[in-house]
Formats: C-alpha cells, structure tokens, sequence
C-alpha cells in the first residue's frame, strides 16, 4: 500500500511538474465520492498543496485529488490500488463518514476546439490544466451531493406520507408529533447543507480570477442539470416541511382542544360538587 508523506516546500514547482504529467496523457479518468459531511482540510492545507480553493494535492504515482470541505472529493489519473490507498490515507480528515458514500465516475479526454461538452459519460476539455479540474470537480462534487440528497429526500417523502393521507381520516394520534418532528429535522438539515455548506448553485471563486473558464462552468452545469435538481430538491424539501408543519399545528391544535375540555369537566365536576354540598349537607 502507497504510503502518503507531503513537504511543505516546492508547491509552485511541484504544481507545474504535476500539469505537465497531465498534459502527457490523452484521457484521464476520474471518480467523485461523497465521503461524509465534512472534510477536516487543516493538514492538508499545511502541506505541498498544487491549489486552493478547492484544494488539490497530488495522489498516486501521476494523479491528484480536489478536496471540499462539505465532505466531496474527486480523483484523477489514479489506479483503484492508488484510489484506495488514498481513500484510507484520507479516511481520518473525514467527519460523520457516510456508510455507502454516493460516487459518479467520469472520463477527461482533450479535445482540439475551446470550451467543454459531456458525451456518454465522457468531459471533452482543452486542457487539463489545473484550473480546468477544479471547475470539472466543482460541477462532480455538487453532482453527487445532489444525488445524496435526493435519494435521502426521497426516503423522508416516502416516510411522510402517510402522514399527509392519514389527515384525511384523524388527526388525534399523537405518536405521529415525535417522526414528524424527526422529519423535519432531516429536512432541514438538507436544507441547511444543499443552501450554506455546499452552495449549489453559487458559482465558484475560481471564476473571478478565470473568467475564461465560465464558459466550461455554465456548460457542466447544464449538462448535470445543477440547477433543476437543486430546485427540484427544494420544492421536495418544501413540500416535506409544510406537510410536517401542518400535520403538528393539527395535532396541537387537537392537543389545545381537550386541555380546554378537561378544564371545562374540572370546572362542571366543582359545580356538582358544590350543589351537592349545599342541598345534601344542609
């Protein structure tokens, strides 16, 4: 198993050695996982980096990997002795690691025209630039985030359901109050993640300094359908939580009503009792 140390030193001169390596291969494959819920960058960022924002360090015998801190990683040129050699080095920097971590794999071929497109799973760029696999690896990781999240979403609908078809019939069971809020708690929190974390639909930093690349940017984007799933996982989300909403304001609701009815009893038993004590006990 490959072993891997980082200097501290030399990250200009490395980063070109490591485009040049690139640049000597006609198609390079790459692979996105959605590891955890965040990614411990700390030491990482310490050491011999090839870039910022996202984060890239080199990997394997002639790879490299983008990091992000919302829990993504995407790896190139890597053998799968390499890929999980690396997956294990970074297994530690991962936080709350999910158990089957959702992945989409990809091939990078060089194409002879300016700009970018996506056939049959295969990115044709003009470059593999460094710059040019962080705007690919943006567009990877957001990818397999949504997909994350969409089949999560999908199991919390499911869930919640039958809570939407049961106001049809009753809304006096009170053991649907503590899933419901359960729900949407998850709900929630994917709503937090998808919006401030991740940033879906926030274009990257990279583009300020690298206008030229946005056009490679909007083409991905459209190509994954970024955006459409984002909004189709927020209407989903939105409908979860009114759902939720209504259902407890309901059971509250309910729940107001009989306290009000116990008290309205406690108040007609103490007349009873009061009559009783002055016609019966005179």
């Amino acid at each position: 198993m490959q072993h891997y140390t980082f200097s501290t030193k030399g990250a200009d001169h490395q980063s070109t050695m490591h485009q040049e390596v690139l640049q000597s291969k006609d198609a390079v494959r790459g692979r996105a996982l959605f590891l955890g819920e965040r990614l411990d960058l700390k030491a990482l960022e310490k050491t011999d980096y090839l870039a910022k924002l996202p984060l890239v360090v080199t990997a394997g015998e002639q790879g490299c990997a983008v990091l992000f801190r919302y829990g993504a990683v995407v790896l190139y040129g890597l053998s799968p002795v390499e890929e999980a050699s690396f997956l294990t080095y970074l297994k530690p920097s991962v936080v709350e690691p999910f158990a089957s971590p959702e992945t989409e794999e990809v091939v990078l071929k060089l194409a002879d025209t300016e700009g970018a497109r996506v056939e049959n799973g295969i990115i044709w760029l003009h470059s593999f630039s460094i710059e040019c696999l962080q705007i690919v690896s943006d567009i990877l990781a957001k990818s397999v985030v949504l997909a994350q999240y969409e089949v999560g979403t999908g199991k919390i609908f499911d869930q919640i359901e039958p809570f939407a078809q049961g106001l049809q019939r009753t809304t006096r069971d009170e053991q649907w109050g503590k899933e419901l809020l359960r729900q949407l708690g998850r709900t929630l929190s994917i709503q937090h993640k998808i919006v401030g974390r991740v940033e879906i639909i926030d274009k990257p930093e990279l583009l300020w300094d690298n206008p030229d690349l946005e056009r490679i940017y909007l083409r991905l984007e459209n190509e994954y359908e970024i955006r459409e799933r984002h909004l189709a996982l927020e209407r989903k989300l939105d409908l979860i939580s009114r759902t939720a909403e209504t259902v407890l304001g309901l059971l509250q609701h309910n729940t107001g009503l009989r306290v009000e009815w116990y008290v309205v009893i406690l108040i007609v038993v103490e007349i009873l009792l009061s009559f009783y004590d002055v016609f019966f006990q005179v």
